[in-house]
């Protein structure tokens, strides 16, 4: 069975689909899994052992470009190599109209299937042109996690029921084995006589979604005098300049200069922890098995929040919570972790 995934973006939404991976080959093992993703996510998946072949779709910069002719020949080439294999399913995990006419591309098998979602669910982006350019939509229940409404979709068109655990399939995910990993070069497990890591993961690309710069710097003094070694990056010039205030305020950060998503991800593998806003980074965090505080402004976390994980909790309040609120959220996931771990 071959079956290709079409979610193009964001980091969030392609981490959110990664337990999909799983979930299927657990169910069939043999299946062919290829996913079409936009560029700038291809190196989060191209080493992912359940993933046969990454598709890249630069529909952005197409846009961007405006469709001259060196841009139709690019577009030409990509729908070339979308159409070499044909699927038994092709799922559009997206639910945008770039998405639905994407797998509207893809070839399928005499007897294959175009599946998307058929209907929008709270929170959701979603445009009903993907359920009239499938051949069949998947009526699903309009609250629902964002990572369960893949699964949910997956699982009623293979015919199999959502496992109860989420395995992100991240291989050596967890402070039990740090040193394995599906990404090269391998990171080390740092020694016991080393401070345990903390990444603060302070960007996002919506400004609503931020947390102040004094509540950055005031978390990151708890976390040194709590003895963890405290770890910042950048995404963007943006976040750099916060980066250089935040260092500026608070000595002794640990600086990560600015990294692709697979150097990234090898570099998190090496942290005991992350505190983090509603990001594609966060995101990762949780998917990478670490103890995790996710903050939101809003009261969305039901919908992109850590699911079914002890240690990793979410905080939200509006317009923004409070250290201490905060604080008190990593202290308790700390807990979490050590009782099921020390």
């Amino acid at each position: 069975m071959r079956i290709l995934i079409v979610k193009l973006s964001s980091l969030g939404d392609v981490i959110h689909t990664l337990p999909i991976l799983v979930d299927i080959k657990n169910q069939y093992p043999d299946v062919q899994l290829d996913w079409v993703v936009e560029p700038s996510f291809a190196s989060l998946l191209e080493f992912n052992p359940n993933i046969d072949r990454v598709i890249s779709c630069s529909l952005r910069d197409w846009v961007k470009e405006g469709f001259g002719f060196r841009t139709l020949a690019k577009v030409k080439s990509f729908l070339k190599d979308l159409r070499q294999t044909p699927y038994d399913y092709v799922l559009d995990l997206q639910g945008l109209s770039k998405s639905a006419l994407i797998a509207r591309c893809a070839a399928l098998t005499p007897q294959g299937v175009r599946v998307a979602m058929g209907n929008r669910t709270d929170g959701s982006s979603y445009e009903s042109l993907t359920r009239w350019l499938s051949d069949r939509a998947i009526a699903l229940p309009k609250r629902i996690h964002a990572l369960e409404r893949g699964r949910l979709l997956c699982a009623k068109t293979l015919h199999y029921e959502v496992p109860s655990e989420i395995d992100f399939g991240l291989l050596g995910a967890g402070k039990e084995n740090v040193s394995s990993s599906a990404f090269e070069p391998e990171v080390a497990q740092s020694s016991s006589d080393q401070p345990p890591k903390v990444l603060l993961i302070h960007g996002t690309s919506r400004t609503d979604k931020t947390w102040g710069l004094s509540h950055w710097s005031e978390i990151a003094e708890r976390l040194k005098a709590s003895g963890h070694e405290v770890c910042v990056t950048y995404g963007n010039e943006a976040e750099l300049e916060f980066v250089n205030e935040l260092m500026a305020k608070v000595k002794g950060l640990t600086f990560w200069p600015k990294q692709s998503l697979r150097d990234l991800s090898t570099l998190m593998r090496g942290c005991y922890g992350a505190i983090g806003v509603d990001s594609g980074v966060s995101h990762l965090a949780v998917a990478l098995n670490l103890v995790h505080v996710q903050i939101y402004n809003f009261p969305t976390d039901w919908r992109t929040g850590p699911l079914h994980c002890s240690y990793q909790l979410s905080v939200h309040a509006h317009p923004s919570p409070g250290v201490d609120l905060v604080w008190q959220k990593w202290l308790l996931a700390v807990d979490e972790w050590q009782s099921k771990h020390v």
